[in-house]
């Protein structure tokens, strides 16, 4: 349980963070009254590569990664990490060949982008798919991480604390719109920093440094751990190959194509800042391994020293620890008092960024592709009106998933695996759609319907009857599976309903590989080619370091 002063620090932040939402965003809104939902779901245009990168990094990096990453740091090792460096490539994608196309559309949502490039029924599908996935995969499970740690330390209902501080976000997100969620991201982004940076410190110290760590490991015959690359057969269902076919299509669709994601990129004040953020986050998503993962290794050593007591957490029916909440663990018996508030504020940035963002993304797609479509003549007051209502709404139906999401051991996997099964369609549709002149209309809508109602059919024969070949095949190769196969699906009916290119689609394709790095560029280290070098550099020696 939290002493008063830690329970004075959390407070005080929270209610901070929501004063500062209200003031960025009200205040923002009335400096210009011309476009006003442009404003409000896009910040007017006005982001910066730093903003742009920190809030990227603050919308994707929530409690679910303080938590579960810790989880399969304890669990696993450092395999995880995997979804946190691999993001670097993915990410110079979204900066190189997607981000001029974005910016050049002026599109407001991705399902915009996709009707410009297709047409309005692959638009309609998408925004319906986009929706219920930031309401399960960055609302709902962010919820049930941020429930977990919350039990932990306040000892409350984890549905009672989780609304309340679901609530408080909704109410900067709901009024204030995507500037205030931009501001308040970027604090969040360095609190969470901060708080990651001193429980790693805490347990690296108390476990007394790096080669106690590895002596522990070597005694137990678990050098394996410190692999980022497993070789085939390796009992975590993850061995190299399946991170290097399967995290491509996970990662293109979540940082390339994911509404709650690219927001930040669309609101960019002009290409080139559009271009080096993501880059920024790119560089910041070598931290997590460090600081998330890491932290979760040395817990597991520490609790083989009888340094760490982790019998509060009990047993699952294997008689393996029950490791979810090992993050709070770590915070209660390895910091002092004082900065374990600071620990609960960084936990609390991680919940309120993440949902905000996702509100904020759903709203903007409500508003401009569902409602704007049958009321084109709508105002923007209206429009404001609608998206947040839909905010609302999006709430409350999040918070009904909980228990039925609570169910997966690992909180990283369980969002993982059902990424692994909406995302081959939707990687698909957008990678031909921009590499590929032959992408056909009548080809992307039919692959987007075939495709996800494989990946449904494909889930649930997975979680009924887990004994058969599908339920046997790890998700990572079964989003490479369903990729290929929708790749041979768009392919197929591009032949058979060949593309009539509109004046506008025609430009929104690449010529050649080479095409987009033609774009003016900034000179020197902020050039985007020079800095998309050097994050594949780095990542590239961290892997080899890692293997």
């Amino acid at each position: 349980m939290l002493k008063s002063l830690d329970l004075s620090i959390s407070i005080l932040y929270i209610l901070g963070i929501l004063a500062i939402g209200l003031w960025a965003g009200i205040s923002h809104r009335r400096k210009s009254k011309a476009n006003a939902a442009g404003e409000y779901f896009l910040a007017g245009k006005t982001l910066k590569w730093p903003a742009i990168g920190l809030a990227l990094f603050a919308t994707n990096i929530s409690t679910v990664h303080l938590v579960s990453l810790a989880q399969s740091g304890f669990d696993s090792g450092l395999l995880n990490g995997n979804f946190e460096w691999m993001a670097a490539f993915t990410l110079i994608l979204l900066s190189l060949f997607f981000v001029p196309f974005y910016i050049k559309s002026g599109v407001a949502t991705l399902p915009d982008f996709l009707e410009k490039r297709y047409d309005r029924s692959s638009r309609d599908w998408l925004a319906v798919i986009s929706v219920v996935s930031a309401i399960i995969i960055h609302i709902a499970f962010s919820m049930l991480a941020g429930g977990i740690v919350l039990k932990t330390l306040f000892g409350l209902n984890m549905y009672v604390s989780v609304i309340v501080i679901c609530i408080i976000t909704a109410i900067y997100t709901i009024i204030g719109g995507l500037k205030a969620v931009v501001v308040t991201e970027s604090i969040q982004t360095v609190v969470l920093l901060a708080g990651a940076f001193i429980i790693s410190y805490a347990a690296f110290n108390k476990m007394g440094g790096w080669e106690p760590m590895t002596d522990v490991l070597k005694n137990k015959g678990e050098m394996d751990k410190l692999s980022m690359l497993r070789p085939h057969g390796d009992s975590s269902g993850m061995p190299w190959y399946t991170v290097f076919l399967g995290y491509p299509i996970l990662g293109i669709w979540y940082w390339c194509a994911d509404q709650t994601i690219v927001q930040r990129v669309l609101g960019a004040k002009d290409e080139n800042h559009a271009r080096v953020g993501p880059l920024f986050c790119g560089f910041i998503k070598i931290l997590p391994v460090f600081i998330f993962v890491l932290p979760g290794l040395f817990a597991y050593t520490l609790v083989q020293t009888g340094h760490l007591d982790v019998s509060s957490l009990g047993v699952d029916d294997k008689g393996n620890v029950n490791s979810k909440g090992i993050y709070t663990l770590m915070i209660t018996q390895l910091l002092p008092s004082g900065l374990i508030g600071v620990l609960v504020a960084a936990l609390l940035s991680g919940l309120m960024s993440q949902v905000s963002g996702a509100l904020n993304s759903i709203s903007t797609m409500v508003s401009y592709d569902m409602y704007q479509r049958y009321r084109p003549e709508a105002s923007d007051k209206q429009l404001i009106r609608i998206g947040k209502i839909a905010a609302g709404i999006a709430l409350v139906f999040s918070l009904g998933l909980l228990p039925l999401l609570n169910r997966y051991e690992s909180i990283f996997s369980g969002i993982n695996d059902i990424i692994a099964h909406i995302a081959p369609p939707i990687t698909c549709v957008f990678l031909l759609g921009v590499f590929w002149k032959g992408a056909s209309a009548q080809s992307a809508k039919l692959t987007l319907w075939i495709g996800s109602v494989l990946g449904v059919v494909v889930f649930a024969i997975n979680k009924i009857f887990p004994e058969t070949l599908i339920g046997h095949i790890p998700f990572m190769m079964m989003a490479f599976y369903l990729f290929c196969t929708c790749v041979i699906i768009q392919v197929s009916f591009s032949y058979i309903y060949p593309v009539q290119h509109t004046e506008e689609s025609a430009q929104l394709y690449w010529k050649s590989p080479w095409e987009p790095l033609q774009g003016t560029a900034w000179k020197g280290l902020g050039n985007y080619k020079v800095l998309s070098g050097l994050l594949l550099l780095v990542t590239a020696v961290l892997y080899y370091i890692f293997r």
